[in-house]
């Protein structure tokens, strides 16, 4: 067995990375991509690696020449790297297909150690290893029969996404026996390269090959849990230090892209927080079937927004002020507000983070987090603020007031000519809903804003939806200033317009989370784990004593590709608490049966 390294490619979309270096010697976490393969190589006792060069291709060889690898290397010169592409490297390779039996990799992979071992210990011969289509792949992909057979080879170019869940993604690996090399492959490589040229690439020669009635080469799926990942540009790069980071720094790479995690379709997301029953298919499909208009249309402005959001509220369109997420609205809030700001900790960060004076901070640990309008009121008569932030349900703790505490605190901070900020942005999941979006209780307390977003509570984070409402129009009119014209895109406006439609929908996905939530709370309870009280869609849980949350939450991504919130660094929390987001049925099953496994 041998290994064929096609690394001549220039490496373009990588820009000044490879100024000066082929892409192979690109660097993922300090090491170059083509040491790392040469190792992986090295360690499968091969007869010999060869490696078909071009771009800097005396740079790569004299780098290759002071590693410590044990196998022979040989070279193959691609004099016109820059006018042809990788189906010429390999033609200028053929000899040694036809030699041996060999794995055949592109250099800009990078992988898991055991993937190679994989395809050698598979008795079939000749293998091309596929993993299940995800939307960050790009290139060619294929379909598959039920023994694994080769349907059809499909260029990036030509792909049906309509059909993307039938499609699997080449690895760019593949294991070709020297019979189906000699007889198969090379043959056609070669008439291939005559016919067509030089300016193609090597999967096109095993397209027309799977034509035949006995191809000999099937697809070999890549093991459950395998990573890899396919450099072409820096976000690839980017992506591929966070998934190969080391053990200790893996976690920490991938915490600060703060989503984007359909790039990582293994990963299991209990951090981020949103309605897994909500929107449903026939929303989706409306969205879906406007998707071109949308993205080809300017979205109105402000005013039509207002409206929008008004209607489906119930208030005064005077009154209400539509967000790129809530988050939006909060830091414009928070520019235009002065004094101090009164906070219950622990809390939401990004109140405080925005605000620019001073803040005052109310300490719920000695009442276990759990507080009540007393509680707060009795705080902030001692300690005096000129607006107060109350989240509820609040973040992590999931603690909640109705309406009554509620209207307790809104009647002390009328009195005291507080300002009072209530964020419901989790309010929908309350086993009793008192939304304070409403017309009369807004009138009669014109110190009151309210914000909620829309994206956690109706599962559209993406679309980027928040609202903030409140009497007093002075203060509404400061926020709207710092708000762009088309703040909101199409898609978040066409949302806003057709939502009412689905509102049974919502009502009914709402409610599924809520019961779900008291079955994942007995399930973490039987784990040994203290579950604080929630009306959110997330779960504050205390650990058993002698566990550390940052070392839980790195075994649940190290061992499970699972992702809970670390509390550690929220104020007014220690080391024992991390926060659960509720997601459905099996999601949760799967964390539960992992953290069976840690805390046992």
């Amino acid at each position: 067995m041998q290994a064929i390294i096609l690394a001549a490619g220039m490496g373009k979309r990588l820009k000044k990375l490879t100024k000066n270096n082929t892409k192979c010697m690109v660097r993922v976490n300090g090491t170059t991509l083509i040491e790392r393969m040469l190792e992986q190589l090295d360690d499968l006792g091969l007869e010999r690696i060869v490696l078909v060069v071009g771009y800097k291709g005396k740079e790569l060889r004299e780098f290759v020449a002071a590693l410590a690898v044990q196998t022979p290397i040989e070279f193959v010169e691609n004099p016109i790297y820059d006018q042809t592409n990788n189906i010429y490297s390999l033609y200028l390779a053929r000899k040694f297909l036809r030699q041996s039996d060999t794995l055949l990799l592109e250099s800009d992979l990078i992988f898991d150690d055991g993937i190679l071992r994989e395809l050698l210990d598979d008795r079939r011969p000749s293998l091309a290893l596929v993993d299940k289509y995800a939307g960050w792949m790009d290139g060619t992909v294929v379909t598959l029969g039920e023994q694994d057979q080769i349907l059809d080879f499909i260029p990036g170019k030509k792909m049906n996404f309509a059909q993307k869940a039938e499609y699997y993604k080449t690895v760019n690996i593949y294991k070709f026996s020297q019979h189906f090399s000699q007889h198969f492959y090379v043959p056609f490589l070669e008439a291939y390269c005559e016919a067509l040229g030089r300016n193609e690439y090597y999967e096109q020669v095993l397209r027309v090959i799977t034509l035949l009635d006995d191809p000999e080469i099937v697809a070999k799926r890549l093991p459950a849990g395998a990573k890899w990942y396919e450099i072409d540009d820096l976000q690839d790069l980017d992506i591929a230090e966070s998934i190969f980071a080391q053990p200790g720094q893996r976690l920490q790479q991938i915490q600060r892209r703060f989503g984007g995690y359909w790039r990582y379709p293994q990963l299991l997301d209990f951090c981020y927080l949103v309605n897994p029953y909500y929107p449903s298919r026939r929303l989706l499909d409306e969205l879906k079937a406007s998707f071109e208009l949308l993205a080809t249309q300017y979205p109105s402005g402000q005013d039509v927004n207002r409206l929008l959001a008004a209607k489906y509220y119930g208030v005064d369109r005077t009154r209400i002020l539509v967000g790129n997420g809530a988050a939006e609205l909060i830091n414009a809030l928070m520019q235009v507000l002065t004094g101090r700001l009164g906070i219950i900790c622990p809390t939401f960060a990004e109140y405080q983070n925005k605000f620019a004076g001073d803040v005052v901070a109310f300490d719920t640990s000695a009442v276990d987090y759990q507080y009540d309008a007393a509680c707060v009121q009795d705080f902030f008569e001692e300690n005096p603020v000129e607006t107060l932030v109350l989240i509820n349900p609040d973040n992590p703790s999931g603690n909640y007031m109705g309406l009554e505490g509620l209207k307790k605190v809104l009647d002390w901070a009328k009195a005291r000519k507080v300002r009072l900020i209530v964020d419901e942005s989790f309010g929908d999941f309350a086993d009793e809903v008192n939304t304070l979006l409403d017309d009369e209780i807004l009138t009669e307390y014109p110190n009151l804003v309210v914000i909620k977003s829309i994206s956690k509570s109706h599962g559209v984070p993406g679309l980027r939806l928040g609202v903030m409402a409140t009497a007093d129009g002075v203060l509404l009119k400061a926020v709207e200033k710092r708000l762009s014209i088309w703040n909101i895109n199409s898609f978040g406006e066409y949302y806003l317009q057709i939502a009412e439609k689905y509102r049974g929908d919502f009502l009914e996905g709402v409610a599924a989370l809520r019961a779900e939530r008291r079955r994942l709370t007995h399930g973490l309870q039987e784990c040994g784990l203290k579950v604080y009280p929630s009306q959110a869609n997330f779960l504050m849980v205390k650990l058993p004593d002698g566990f550390n949350a940052t070392t839980l939450t790195e075994k649940l991504y190290q061992e499970h590709d699972i992702l809970v919130k670390d509390l550690s660094a929220k104020v007014g929390l220690g080391t024992a608490y991390v926060r659960i987001a509720v997601r459905n049925r099996h999601d949760n099953e799967r964390l539960l049966a992992a953290l069976r496994g840690i805390l046992k």
